[in-house]
């Protein structure tokens, strides 16, 4: 099924292949022991069925650290990758969930592909196979991580654009951006218009592992960090409008939002 095109008068979009990466935070509620929110899961769907909508080829790598953690697992006494596979079969509920809506609410096309083989629920991840998907017009979803422990979906993200020649990776976070302090214990931190992958590394700013970084780095993929609280901000990054913070090949010193005097980093 090929997306419907955008509408007239709308904006097109500048980019032909995207990544998003979704926190399984951003899939829960805000009440006590809400892992999936039906509610939030159907605000993000609508936010991917828009891009969709537009043409765009989109490709989602889904978190799930709102049901299991495997760092947590960790701290617990657990093996340490014993609770990583736990963590990665947590992204496939939660890529089920934003699959299900997807085809039920927005009558998309979808298919969700996992790095270990779960043939009954899912594809198994193959590269070509995935862009043939997409140049489909179908969404699709990358679950269960890259299949190895040890090793973060933001990782996975930066991994699965490269693979697929994405233009773009969107980190959809609850955040407004990359601060250039820790607003938690910062309050006068403010978030940076733009930021060079090299100085995310250096200042350690919290953007996504370093792993993750140095991937798209090395590859030439930008990251925009976004709150995906705020309604129809991805599809306005799509079309070309700045939102959030550009991590990306150094072009100029990074400019905090409302200008000089902002505090340095870490």
């Amino acid at each position: 099924m090929t997306p419907a095109p955008s509408g007239a008068g709308s904006p097109a979009p500048v980019y032909r292949r995207v990544v998003v990466k979704l926190s399984g935070e951003a899939l829960a509620g805000e009440a006590a022991g809400s892992s999936i929110d039906p509610q939030v899961v159907e605000r993000v769907a609508g936010e991917l069925a828009a891009l969709c909508r537009l043409g765009l080829q989109v490709a989602v790598v889904v978190g799930g650290g709102n049901i299991w953690r495997g760092a947590s697992g960790q701290e617990r006494g657990m093996d340490r990758a014993t609770a990583d596979y736990m963590g990665m079969l947590a992204t496939v509920i939660n890529a089920l969930a934003v699959q299900d809506v997807l085809e039920r609410r927005f009558r998309l096309e979808t298919r969700v592909m996992t790095a270990i083989e779960m043939r009954a629920v899912a594809e198994p991840y193959i590269r070509r196979r995935a862009i043939r998907h997409l140049e489909l017009g179908r969404l699709v979803i990358f679950a269960a991580g890259n299949g190895n422990p040890f090793f973060s979906t933001d990782t996975t993200a930066a991994l699965r654009a490269a693979e697929i020649d994405a233009e773009v990776m969107f980190k959809a976070t609850q955040e407004a951006g990359v601060y250039d302090a820790d607003p938690r214990t910062h309050p006068e931190a403010r978030v940076l218009d733009r930021v060079s992958y090299m100085e995310v590394l250096q200042r350690g700013l919290r953007v996504m592992d370093a792993t993750a970084v140095t991937l798209c780095m090395e590859n030439h993929i930008p990251i925009i960090v976004f709150d995906l609280r705020v309604a129809g901000g991805i599809v306005r990054a799509v079309t070309g409008e700045r939102i959030g913070t550009l991590v990306a090949d150094a072009e100029s010193a990074p400019v905090p939002r409302g200008g000089a005097g902002a505090m340095p980093g870490r």
